[in-house]
């Protein structure tokens, strides 16, 4: 196949997508693909280009307001039409975060009537909106802890879900914008700071536990992992910064455990009309009981992301995972066009 890989963006994972995106373009050619990578904002990369982000890697940090103000994602629907693209069989979405999560891009291509990857409009916006997600959860009877969300006092919050208790953005990723408030003037703190945040902002009761994972491919659950951070919570810098959380592969529960999040993983990815690939993340608690948090639509797909080491855990290398994830969205024209 001829694949362009889709990578970079405006949002605030700009890095985090890069890195992504230049792995999956290694990756597919490795797997025999023809490949060309297209930066959002850039345009295609040479593969000099690519090398360098590759060397890159992400930084500890995200990319501040200032180095993201400027930035332009262009006309996605004219860089598919590129005449210097060339025929395009499936445009493969290694895009994280902003307009590239929410289901912005995946509508314009959608209009462009081009072949992607992932969930489409619709699955990546439910996926991206954590308070709708939780809705969904709910309505589906899969666990997921108490919240609330909009504009609220410390005393509304600290009585209905108590303290401690999780603030963060409805529509965040990478754990950005994420704060575990311990105690009241902390609660304060993290109020005053999410008014700044400029987007709907979600508290949520704070379950401590074991960390589990599953990623979701064409419709089955991988094994499931268990992630160990050094810091208190899986934030950005655990995420993406070598030895700064441990992630176990196969995690070790016991097989009803296991059984358990896989099936519940599979329900979430049907519930929030995800297609393709995704990922899930729970916490179980000290009774055993696994609670759904999230889901991602886009989840981060370098070699040592989550769902490629869950993947690798099943036998899967990461060019086969790539090849994969291309070949359901391959396989989907394929049946479309019949």
């Amino acid at each position: 196949m001829r694949v362009a890989v889709l990578m970079g963006g405006t949002s605030d994972e700009r890095v985090v997508s890069l890195s992504s995106g230049v792995q999956v373009t290694r990756a597919l050619r490795e797997a025999g693909h023809e490949v060309v990578a297209i930066d959002t904002v850039r345009g295609v990369l040479a593969l000099r280009d690519e090398e360098l982000l590759r060397q890159e890697g992400v930084r500890p940090a995200p990319p501040t307001a200032e180095e993201l103000r400027g930035l332009d994602e262009g006309n996605t629907v004219a860089l598919t039409r590129d005449p210097a693209l060339g025929p395009i069989d499936v445009f493969f979405v290694a895009l994280h975060g902003g307009s590239g999560e929410d289901g912005t891009v995946q509508a314009l291509l959608d209009v462009a009537g081009v072949t992607y990857t992932g969930s489409d409009r619709l699955g990546c916006s439910l996926a991206m909106d954590k308070e709708v997600s939780k809705r969904l959860f709910r309505d589906a009877g899969i666990p997921t802890p108490l919240w609330m969300t909009g504009a609220a006092t410390a005393d509304e919050v600290e009585r209905r879900l108590g303290l401690p208790v999780i603030v963060k953005v409805a529509s965040g990723g990478s754990s950005l914008r994420l704060i575990l408030a311990h105690d009241r003037t902390e609660l304060e703190r993290a109020i005053e700071v999410s008014r700044g945040w400029n987007d709907v902002v979600l508290f949520e009761q704070y379950c401590p536990g074991r960390e589990l994972t599953v990623g979701v491919v064409g419709g089955r659950a991988l094994p499931v992992g268990e992630i160990v951070p050094k810091h208190e919570l899986f934030d950005y810098e655990c995420k993406y910064q070598p030895g700064m959380a441990e992630e176990v592969f196969p995690a070790s529960v016991d097989d009803e455990l296991c059984q358990r999040v896989q099936r519940l993983a599979v329900r979430v990815h049907h519930a929030l009309r995800m297609r393709d690939y995704s990922r899930v993340d729970f916490m179980v608690d000290r009774d055993g009981v696994p609670w759904c948090l999230e889901a991602n639509a886009c989840p981060g797909m370098t070699a040592n992301s989550l769902l490629p080491k869950a993947a690798r855990a099943a036998g899967i290398a990461f060019p086969q995972l790539c090849d994969q994830i291309a070949g359901l969205a391959r396989t989907r024209r394929l049946a479309h066009s019949t």
